[in-house]
């Protein structure tokens, strides 16, 4: 059955009323007058009745108003506050508009109606992001113009969804304008100065200042002082420059009253509970963050990934990211090698990574290679195990690891592994996520290794596995570079095998190629670390020594030059083959400042070297090879 309106039931019960006194007095008036004392009282009685019973009807419709009204604010308040978490920004974001908006409009003397109005849109305002795309909310660099584009359209979309719903004040006009600049340049109508709704220009102050406390996936925090100051700067821009200097003059005592707000919940930088708070106080808001947290480092991590071509830039980037999703004191990548079935540690970074970085561990040792073996994860087992199995010795602070396979379809291309400080520190939520982030990992680091792979090959020589002639001209006009920073010299050897056309024409082809190789690992050893020995082009090699002034590539020079006299070359059993080079040097600047330059005049200095050890007697060197073959 309907229930009738209020005023209706109010006149119901007073027509009732009343007319039952009338009726009680017409009886009591025709009785004698002994009686009517006792009955006068009754219809007295039953007004009174009458009207109890209606204001506790009243009373009970009241607070049923009032409960529903709780009821569906605070559907809209769970609402808010999740589309808040997905934005990953703090829940307590909007709570902290709402109070300093209210406030703020009360001071401005805005009627109680209107300031709930203000405190519902600001409670409210962001409604409309529902519509806009995970990956744009959470994007730390700018915008594309059509990412702007649907970022504008959320305070639109926030007014439409609020419209049908039957507020008793305004509040989706605050949500449409609160994007609105006193300037005339916001979105999405472009209003200018007071027409913008007051309640709006309120919104917009209170939540640039409190986004500019937040930390959100685009800036980070800012400092109280710089925030306001900041606020201020837009007085006249962006915002009222009333409602600037009002909310400045409040700020104080709105930032005290707003404390209680505070999350009881403390993190620490990796984002996990602090000791002293249970997980169980986690609420369905941080879950909504956390997932919305993770969606976004995945995609932050596969968009990064390949942004790097070598194995190592790969591996900073997945650290630089994954701390965003399973937090580690240490991070570090395992290769492993087919051919000595090892894994071979080539990237480590943080806690106790020169001590990782030095691990060689055999496929099937260890949590690295019982991984490996098995391709199954691990979860909180004891890092000191990979240090027995890798035979290193020392102090390490690591407790606990969480080791992943990485397979690129059936084949096993290594290990990820994070560590932490606490033991027992991951948990399985950790695992998933790291087996996401590797099941992404493998196929990138498999292509930066081909890639290295391909890059090492096209600057070596595939016959002696020097570096070639791509190789030095990069590597010279990085030392050159140098050299003129640091002004210092850098000397350029250029080697010619003499008479290595008889060796190929008595021996043939191969036995000249072996003899390259002699060549190229007397050089390789004969040269300091930081040097570089080329094979340029044929049986010809340079030498590039950076530090090296013009006396000591001459001394360099003649040292190299005896030394290859001394390598004993057999070109088949008991045939001992003399190996001689030319050799020119030139020096930077001495010489000349570019590449071209060193070349030419090295190049001239062997030729001339060469002639003069002719001159010497280098002539005969072709019947001596032809003698030792036993030809003459």
């Amino acid at each position: 059955m309907k229930t009738l309106p209020l005023h209706t039931r109010l006149f119901v019960y007073v027509f009732v009323g009343t007319a039952s006194v009338a009726a009680a007095l017409i009886i009591v008036i025709q009785m004698p007058l002994q009686w009517w004392i006792p009955l006068g009282f009754a219809p007295l009685f039953l007004t009174y009745s009458t009207y109890q019973i209606f204001k506790r009807r009243l009373g009970q419709e009241q607070l049923q108003v009032m409960q529903m009204s709780e009821l569906h604010m605070s559907t809209l308040e769970a609402l808010a506050l999740a589309i808040d978490a997905r934005d990953q920004t703090c829940q307590l974001h909007i709570r902290r508009v709402q109070h300093c908006a209210s406030e703020l409009a009360r001071a401005f003397g805005m009627s109680d109606k209107d300031v709930e109005g203000v405190k519902t849109a600001a409670l409210l305002h962001d409604i409309g992001k529902i519509a806009v795309p995970e990956h744009i909310l959470s994007k730390p660099g700018p915008l594309t113009a059509e990412e702007f584009d649907k970022i504008r359209a959320h305070p639109r979309t926030g007014a439409e969804i609020i419209a049908s719903v039957p507020f008793p004040y305004p509040v989706a006009p605050l949500i449409l304008s609160h994007h609105e600049r006193w300037d005339g340049k916001g979105y999405p109508k472009s209003l200018r100065g007071d027409e913008i709704p007051l309640g709006a220009r309120i919104i917009s102050a209170v939540d640039y200042f409190d986004a500019l406390m937040t930390e959100r996936p685009y800036h980070t925090a800012m400092q109280y002082d710089a925030a306001l100051a900041l606020v201020q700067q837009e007085a006249g821009k962006a915002l009222d420059p009333a409602v600037v200097e009002r909310f400045a003059e409040m700020l104080p005592a709105l930032t005290s009253e707003i404390a209680k707000f505070e999350d009881p919940v403390r993190r620490t930088a990796s984002g996990e509970p602090s000791a002293a708070v249970p997980a169980g106080k986690k609420n369905v808001f941080d879950d909504i963050a956390l997932a919305h947290r993770e969606i976004h480092a995945l995609y932050e991590i596969a968009q990064a990934m390949g942004t790097s071509l070598n194995v190592a830039g790969t591996m900073g980037v997945i650290a630089t990211k994954l701390s965003n999703l399973v937090p580690f004191s240490c991070t570090a990548l395992f290769l492993y090698e087919e051919d000595t079935e090892t894994l071979r540690c080539t990237f480590a970074r943080g806690q106790d990574a020169e001590l990782i970085q030095q691990m060689a561990i055999r496929n099937g040792d260890g949590l690295t290679g019982w991984v490996a073996r098995n391709r199954r994860a691990l979860v909180n087992a004891r890092p000191a195990l990979d240090l027995e199995a890798a035979g290193l010795t020392g102090p390490m602070k690591l407790q606990s690891a969480l080791v992943c396979p990485l397979l690129f379809g059936d084949r096993l291309i290594g290990v990820l592994s994070v560590y932490h400080v606490d033991s027992s520190f991951y948990r399985e939520d950790h695992r998933r996520l790291l087996d996401r982030v590797s099941e992404q990992a493998a196929a990138v680091i498999n292509n930066s290794m081909l890639f290295e792979q391909t890059h090492e090959d096209s600057l070596t020589d595939a016959l002696t596995a020097l570096p070639n002639t791509r190789y030095l001209f990069t590597h010279m006009n990085r030392e050159l570079a140098r050299a003129e920073r640091l002004k210092w010299d850098v000397a350029l050897l250029v080697m010619d095998i003499d008479n290595f056309k008889d060796i190929n024409d008595t021996y043939g082809h191969h036995v000249g190629d072996r003899a390259l190789c002699e060549v190229a690992d007397f050089l390789r050893t004969a040269i300091r670390p930081y040097d570089i020995c080329v094979r340029y082009a044929g049986d010809e090699f340079i030498v590039v020594l950076p530090g090296c002034r013009l006396a000591e590539a001459d001394h360099k020079r003649q040292e190299l030059q005896r030394g290859i006299e001394e390598v004993c070359f057999v070109s088949r059993q008991g045939k001992r083959v003399p190996l001689k080079m030319s050799i020119g040097a030139a020096v930077y600047p001495h010489d000349g400042r570019t590449y071209e330059a060193l070349m030419a005049a090295a190049d001239a200095r062997m030729y001339e070297d060469k002639a003069n050890r002719k001159g010497r007697g280098q002539d005969i060197e072709g019947a001596t090879v032809r003698a030792a073959a036993g030809i003459l």
